[in-house]
């Protein structure tokens, strides 16, 4: 049985790495709140490591789920990243939503140590890392992407091989730029539909009987209504997401204008103060500029 390793053990890494002990699997574990590591390989055949590096030189298939492009970096390649502990033939899976051309860029570097790489950017927030039924992009060699298929679907249950490097990371952030655009418009259609009287209960049944359904919407709907704002996905994430859309947009001189305005009012949720709530929340910011609020009623 390979040894696994896993960094990073936030809100989505934490659950991710759980079901892979959960599937008894030996797990090199580091996240930079040691406590939380050190919880965490209690649960299974952990191991919790001071460094990325000690994980490097414990794994011989390493997964990694951090925040954006500068903490994947910083892991793979820093003072202290796995490049400096991790073998020739070890693999490094960035399960991370990251700049597609720097992800290029760290596997070059990985490739002059003879280290292999794949980016696998996932979706399915919260929920779908705790009941492992995440989605995966995997951009890469295909011969590598079989050899880790096995653990990819003990975290997943849907995978798509999308292509060479940073192609997992191109079809995730097209994904998240169709996500946060539709959901940009719920907001608008809601706070219009509820000042004007309609219920939005009634509001959203329409809705998934039309032309207009979408997934992401009767799954965020009830949370707006009853105000719960609790995390499933942040709206700075998310915002990071989009800037990373409109980079790669830039890099390819694809014009995306609604998506330009729909970073700008994820910024002004983030200025609001509603940066760590889930992305659902950024319909606050025109609740408040059209003075109504979009709840269940009594």
């Amino acid at each position: 049985m390979a040894k696994l390793g896993f960094l990073g053990l936030g809100i989505m890494g934490y659950p991710m790495a759980h079901n892979l002990l959960k599937a008894s699997n030996e797990v090199a574990l580091w996240t930079h709140t040691a406590e939380k590591a050190q919880e965490l390989a209690g649960k299974g055949k952990g191991k919790a490591c001071r460094t990325p590096r000690e994980v490097g030189e414990r794994a011989d298939i390493i997964f990694l789920c951090v925040g954006d492009t500068a903490m994947s970096e910083e892991c793979i390649l820093g003072e202290q990243g796995i490049i400096h502990g991790a073998k020739p033939g070890t693999i490094v899976v960035d399960a991370s939503t990251v700049s597609p051309s720097r992800s290029r860029f760290i596997g070059e570097r990985l490739a002059e140590k003879q280290i292999l790489f794949l980016d696998a950017p996932c979706t399915g927030s919260k929920p779908g890392a705790e009941n492992g039924t995440l989605t995966f992009m995997i951009g890469g060699d295909k011969a590598i992407y079989e050899k880790v298929k096995p653990h990819l679907e003990e975290m997943g249950k849907q995978l798509y091989y999308c292509g060479g490097p940073g192609m997992g990371l191109h079809a995730k952030l097209s994904q998240n730029l169709i996500l946060s655009n539709i959901l940009q418009a719920f907001n608008e259609g809601l706070v219009l539909s509820t000042k004007a009287g309609v219920n939005p209960e009634l509001m959203l049944d329409i809705l998934n009987n039309s032309a207009a359904r979408s997934g992401l919407i009767a799954f965020k709907a009830p949370y707006v209504f009853v105000r719960n704002f609790e995390t499933n996905f942040s709206v700075k994430w998310m915002h990071k997401d989009i800037g990373l859309m409109l980079d790669s947009a830039k890099e390819l001189n694809v014009p995306v204008p609604l998506t330009g305005l729909t970073q700008q009012l994820f910024q002004a949720a983030i200025s609001k103060g509603f940066g760590e709530e889930d992305i659902c929340s950024t319909i606050k910011v025109l609740e408040e500029m059209a003075g109504v609020e979009v709840r269940k009623t009594e």
